[in-house]
């Protein structure tokens, strides 16, 4: 992460959109970037499916019209005189989480800044259709979480301490170095967590040697200190036993993490971190960078 000189944050209008938008502004400003402000209109699916719809004499006028009305909100959004960074505002006919991709993809973007979307009172259970894909699909980190919403004013965002939950897997070094990379960049306290299976304390009631958990966790700690080797970022490194995702979340909480970056993609290591990537996101208490 030498610089988040791109950063594309789609736009939906919700309520969490404008919070996440909030995160994108700071970032921008910050590394005195660019950012993308891009709309997704999905193709029209039926042509007299509601009244609005019948007031145009062809779906091809309908969708016109969708689209420029669209691209007139998603103008107003962000007043360009308003910022002190270079703003784009574009509108896209097609699928939203394709769009966001291949948008991400032409533009090189650094970053994606998303919410995830889920809605109702079981919203801190979900993660949208789109947030997941893009999650699946894009090939940059992606800046998300499930309280943002609740993003406090640009001014007032601070980033001073900095989570990095790892699994140890093949993956680690990028995501340790994304961490570290951000933390150094804004001078902020960083923590390295790892979970280990609650397993190795209790299985069927019955509960393990202590020593074998504490050589559990001075393994994982060498392991972590091995990759970090090289780095001269300092960092507390913290082993935990039990459920990743509630364990990450707890620990975020407690240390009052302003940031929490996790890796994401198929499982290859020890905790299945990446396997309860999802979980993670949808548990955590503060934004999620996944990387």
């Amino acid at each position: 992460m030498a610089s988040l000189s791109r950063i594309l944050a789609p736009v939906d209008f919700s309520p969490r959109c404008r919070g996440a938008i909030r995160y994108a502004e700071c970032l921008a400003h910050h590394f005195h970037g660019e950012l993308f402000l891009l709309h997704a209109v999905p193709p029209v699916t039926a042509m007299f499916a509601s009244p609005e719809a019948m007031a145009y004499s062809t779906v091809g006028e309908w969708n016109d019209e969708r689209i420029r009305q669209r691209a007139s909100d998603l103008d107003g959004y962000l007043a360009r005189d308003s910022v002190d960074f270079e703003l784009t505002h574009e509108t896209v006919e097609g699928d939203p989480a394709q769009t966001i991709v291949s948008y991400a993809e032409d533009r090189r973007a650094d970053l994606v800044v998303m919410a995830t979307h889920g809605y109702g009172p079981f919203r801190r259970f979900l993660i949208g259709s789109v947030t997941a894909k893009v999650l699946h699909d894009v090939h940059c980190p992606v800046w998300t979480g499930p309280h943002l919403e609740k993003a406090p004013d640009i001014d007032s965002i601070q980033f001073r301490r900095v989570l990095c939950a790892v699994d140890l897997s093949t993956g680690t070094p990028a995501v340790l170095q994304w961490a570290e990379d951000f933390a150094t960049e804004y001078g902020a306290g960083l923590a390295v967590i790892h979970v280990l299976p609650g397993t190795l304390i209790e299985l069927g009631g019955v509960y393990f040697d202590p020593e074998w958990r504490v050589e559990a966790a001075g393994t994982a700690r060498q392991q972590i200190e091995r990759l970090r080797s090289s780095s001269p970022t300092r960092a507390e490194v913290l082993i935990e036993f039990g459920n990743v995702a509630s364990s990450v979340a707890e620990i975020a909480l407690r240390w009052r993490a302003d940031l929490l970056v996790i890796g994401r993609g198929a499982h290859t290591g020890h905790g299945r971190l990446r396997t309860n990537a999802y979980a993670i996101l949808r548990e955590s208490p503060c934004p999620v960078v996944a990387v």
